[in-house]
């Protein structure tokens, strides 16, 4: 990798490439712009999947440091339209592309033999590549979005500029960090074919609380890192493909995006109640049960007395 980009480097060559990655990146829209989930003013009518989609793009948007209320405003019918996100354009990296293919085909490998040990098989997910903007099958898409997973069409988006973002802004610049964010996307595949989600989608479809859809949120996202953690040990066990220092590399990627952390940098001050991802002490916790246990029957955060 470019020292641009990095500066821990995974053991990758075991790694096979992932045919389900697909290079989209000719299509980004130039210039910027807003983006929506369809229709024009008066609000966006979505069923209960697409109020899901909607929590989970404002969530991705908080950790960015985006402003999701504009986005909001428009799904409940205020009209207008996000102030324009622009995006650096991706890294022409061919290193880098081969990393996220290898990265995607490792936990391919690791969901695989892990969904045969429960008698079912891994529907693999897709992962597209793209610049500032894309149509995916839950909408229109913005690179300020961040990284995100769509289960629609059961793909998740990445704009390779997010890395840069990671390093510049988060002080998370390897590769095992960046390895982390896909772990992270894949494992609410996980969630969404096992039924994992379960309890945030019934929240949301009988109009529960924001109270109530934020604390839902934030055991969907712990279990999220817990499935990322998962994968790393078991990847790990194939081939020993992490370096020292790559799990306290996760550890302050996970500090970085805390929720607390983000409030504190952002305002100045914490408010529990609004947390959609958990904290930098949950995620780094969930993270490295998730790795240290190796063992899906302990991540079911929704059922957890302690996060």
């Amino acid at each position: 990798m470019r020292e641009a980009l990095t500066t821990q480097l995974m053991k990758l060559d075991d790694l096979e490439e992932s045919d389900n990655v697909e290079d989209r990146r000719s299509e980004g829209g130039g210039g910027g712009g807003g983006f929506s989930f369809g229709g024009g003013g008066g609000g966006i009518p979505l069923g209960g999947k697409g109020l899901a989609l909607v929590a989970v793009v404002a969530v991705v948007m908080l950790i960015m440091g985006k402003d999701p209320r504009a986005l909001l405003n428009i799904v409940a019918g205020g009209g207008g339209s996000p102030a324009p996100m622009h995006a650096p354009a991706a890294p022409d990296d061919p290193a880098m592309v081969t990393f996220v293919k290898k990265v995607l085909g490792s936990t391919e490998t690791v969901w695989t033999a892990e969904f045969q040990k429960m008698g079912k098989t891994y529907p693999k997910p897709h992962l597209d590549m793209f610049t500032q903007r894309i149509r995916s099958g839950c909408g229109l898409a913005d690179a300020g979005m961040g990284p995100f997973y769509c289960p629609e069409d059961q793909k998740v988006y990445i704009d390779l500029s997010f890395y840069k973002e990671l390093k510049d802004r988060f002080g998370a610049p390897g590769q095992f960090a960046q390895a982390y964010v896909i772990a992270h996307e894949v494992g609410h595949h996980v969630q969404h074919v096992l039924g994992l989600s379960r309890p945030l989608d019934e929240a949301r479809a009988r109009g529960a609380s924001e109270k109530e859809i934020n604390a839902l949120s934030v055991r969907l996202e712990l279990q999220a890192d817990f499935l990322a953690g998962m994968w790393a040990k078991k990847q790990d066990e194939r081939n020993h493909f992490l370096d020292p220092g790559d799990i306290e590399e996760a550890m302050r990627c996970a500090k970085a995006i805390g929720d607390d952390t983000l409030q504190r940098q952002a305002q100045g001050r914490v408010v529990p109640d609004s947390f959609t991802h958990g904290s930098s002490a949950q995620r780094m916790k969930w993270f490295m049960k998730g790795y240290q246990t190796g063992d899906i029957n302990q991540g079911d955060t929704f059922h957890a007395t302690d996060l």
